[in-house]
């Protein structure tokens, strides 16, 4: 059971083991981009060029979808980025394993992956649990450590930690280690990502503000406010030497900077409305007549 990306790379790790589906389990078809056309999930389309059957209801938890898992008698239900909770009785009528991309109890919830690189970590890593009815609560059967580097954003973390968890999730299940209770000290939650969020906030110092693009990049994106109401997109940044009044957007001998509250961010890679993302260097050529220039 599973949906995203992240649960893609888990697949196929399944599927080249001795442990390949039955039948996976995924979210319907939802419409998606401009045109609004019905898009498959990544799993789904995974599932089909694996040569995988594949079951899409509208709701995991009502009668058909269970009776539908139930035929193939699993010996485990395993999952992975499912998007959607699973509920009692579907919960109890099947031996269940869990990836989960933290240092369970570190980071329940929706966005492990992006709440570990906005808060500084420098270590994530990947659970094994066995879910029960609390959010990612239930007690681990195995865990590991990866590291969060420097320059980590979203997009070099989360393939690792696929990865990682299509190991461990193997592992899990050639050697069925026993499971233990998650500690109770340390628990965080990690809640999803809301619109809000993506906004880049001039209050805000340059390091939490560095840490939030590479957190939110490159599947969601972050952005600033222009003069007018734009907003400019922004993709990588890194915290500047310079400092520039907040909310400011100058040129700064060549390069782009965005004041923020005690310095200001050099914007690397942006995205101008309505366009592609670009380097800082090609935006200048194009819209630097606009700015405040310095040196």
């Amino acid at each position: 059971m599973g949906t995203s990306p992240f649960a893609v790379a888990v697949l196929r790790r399944l599927a080249a083991s001795a442990h390949s589906p039955e039948l996976v389990v995924t979210r319907p078809d939802r419409p998606r981009g401009r045109g609004r056309k019905l898009q498959a999930p990544p799993v789904a389309e995974a599932a089909r060029e694996l040569g995988l059957e594949l079951f899409q209801p509208d709701s995991v938890n009502s009668d058909e979808p269970r009776a539908r898992i139930a035929a193939v008698r699993p010996d485990e239900v395993l999952i992975c980025a499912f998007g959607a909770l699973i509920r009692e009785p579907l919960l109890s009528d099947h031996p269940m394993l869990n990836v989960h991309p933290s240092l369970l109890p570190r980071w329940r919830g929706a966005a492990p992956i992006e709440r570990a690189i906005e808060a500084g970590d420098e270590v994530t890593g990947v659970t094994i649990t066995r879910p029960i009815a609390e959010l990612d609560a239930g007690p681990i059967c195995l865990q590991r450590e990866e590291p969060i580097r420097l320059d980590d954003d979203f997009g070099s973390l989360a393939p690792r930690l696929a990865e990682l968890g299509g190991e461990l999730l193997v592992e899990v299940l050639d050697t069925r280690p026993a499971c233990t209770p998650q500690p109770e000290v340390g628990v965080t939650v990690a809640p999803k990502i809301e619109s809000e969020e993506r906004r880049l906030d001039p209050a805000a110092g340059p390091q939490a503000l560095v840490r939030r693009v590479r957190a939110l990049n490159p599947h969601i994106g972050t952005w600033i406010e222009l003069d007018g109401g734009d907003r400019l997109g922004v993709r990588k940044a890194q915290v500047a030497a310079e400092s520039a009044a907040p909310a400011e957007l100058v040129s700064v001998d060549g390069r782009l900077l965005w004041g923020c509250a005690g310095g200001a961010l050099e914007l690397l890679a942006v995205q101008p409305p309505g366009g592609r993302a670009m380097a800082a260097a090609d935006f200048l050529r194009g819209h630097g007549t606009r700015l405040v220039r310095r040196g």
